[in-house]
């Protein structure tokens, strides 16, 4: 049964816990909950992603509350189950921007359930309400990794404000800032935030000093950079073969200090409304560009325009919460299957102003190097001789 209210925690008898925790004012005020409740078996735990953890802060945080803390690593389950099958499937938005809490939350379900049965735990917490696509991604991940608890969100029914939050919190000597600024999600391949001056998106700013990534750190006029590339795979930078989460980091950084990789989109709720979110992520933007131009100098064109539309679809089942269905499978495979063969390198001119392809070198090319002489060949192909 789906936990969707702290009512419902409260029936549930003493059971031992896992909660979800990230440090911030909803699971801290979850802990607040569930310690008020009389539980007294609560395991608060967190998944490395690449941003940022602070392991001594968070102990402590959840030690304030009666709970144990534990850091899950899954950066690499990150990269391997989310990041390379979003780069085949050019995991945009519309085409507007790179998805990422979509690609983070099946992985994080993942860890957090076993977790939980490592521990005999009968629920299963985390923070996600109604206004947040984290909450079907959340619960049909955990539901699909076969946790036989109860599991969910109190949030999706008890609705408490952020300001009653930080009063409860405060009451017992907790403090958090109750200030409604930007709210961000981050991992190693994306940054994303929203809320407070990017709520509105007829009327927003974005602070410069909420990007990390792309804010413009170097003097230089112009860079080279060249991207290679196995089956649709990202393998080396500038000839150097690197692990895919080495070369992300890599690019985030030599990318990002031109200042690009910045994005601003819609992002639709359950209900079709949608919230105005703001994005960086260098090494996405460069890594789906270069690898769309091998698949055009690679792929006929039917099977371009296919792939394209699977890719959409792709997105769609991912951003929906449907990561694992039968209809996100099938896409993955055919897409994995076109990404067979592409391979090569793009060598990009990099400056303030852009990155622009400055060289396509395919291993299965179908460009055309010398137009005289492909002229030549046609014609004689159509019609028996050359021509002069």
């Amino acid at each position: 049964m789906r936990v969707e209210s702290f009512e419902h925690i409260a029936r549930l008898g003493k059971k031992s816990v896992v909660t979800m925790f990230s440090g911030g004012l909803d699971s801290t005020y979850l802990l607040f909950r569930l310690q008020r409740l009389g539980f007294t078996n609560i395991h608060a735990v967190a998944v490395d992603l690449g941003a940022p953890v602070d392991v001594e802060t968070l102990t402590k945080q959840a030690a304030h509350f009666g709970a144990s803390f534990k850091c899950l690593d899954g950066r690499e389950l990150f990269v391997k189950q989310g990041v390379m099958p979003a780069i085949r499937a050019h995991a945009k938005y519309m085409g507007a921007y790179p998805i990422s809490s979509s690609l983070t939350r099946p992985v994080i379900a993942r860890l957090a359930t076993d977790y939980a049965k490592d521990l005999n735990a009968g629920l299963l917490l985390h923070t996600a309400n109604l206004s947040q696509n984290s909450l079907p991604r959340l619960n049909n991940s955990i539901g699909r990794c076969g946790f036989t608890g109860e599991f969910g969100s109190p949030y999706v029914h008890s609705v408490v404000s952020r300001e009653k939050k930080a009063e409860e919190l405060a009451a017992v000597g907790h403090t958090i800032m109750s200030d409604h600024q930007l709210s961000g999600d981050e991992n190693l391949w994306c940054r994303e935030f929203e809320g407070g001056p990017v709520n509105d998106p007829e009327a927003f700013s974005i602070p410069e000093d909420a990007f990390e990534w792309t804010r413009r750190s170097t003097n230089d006029a112009t860079k080279k950079l060249t991207l290679g590339f196995e089956n649709g795979s990202l393998v080396s930078v500038d000839g150097n073969k690197l692990p895919l989460i080495e070369a992300i980091a890599l690019l985030n950084t030599e990318v990002g200090k031109f200042g690009h990789g910045r994005f601003v989109g819609l992002e639709p709720l359950s209900t079709d409304d949608k919230v105005l979110e703001v994005r960086e992520a260098p090494a996405a933007a460069i890594i789906m560009d270069a690898l769309r131009h091998l698949e055009i100098a690679t792929l006929d064109t039917n099977t371009l325009e296919l792939k394209q539309q699977l890719e959409q679809k792709w997105v769609r089942e991912a951003i929906s919460g449907h990561w694992g269905s039968t209809s996100h499978t099938m896409c993955d495979a055919a897409i994995s299957s076109a990404s067979n063969g592409v391979g090569g390198s793009v060598t990009y001119d990099i400056d303030h102003r852009r990155y622009l392809p400055c060289s396509i070198v395919a291993q299965n090319p179908r460009y055309v190097r010398n137009r005289d002489d492909w002229e030549q060949e046609q014609s004689q192909l159509r019609y028996g001789k050359r021509c002069r």
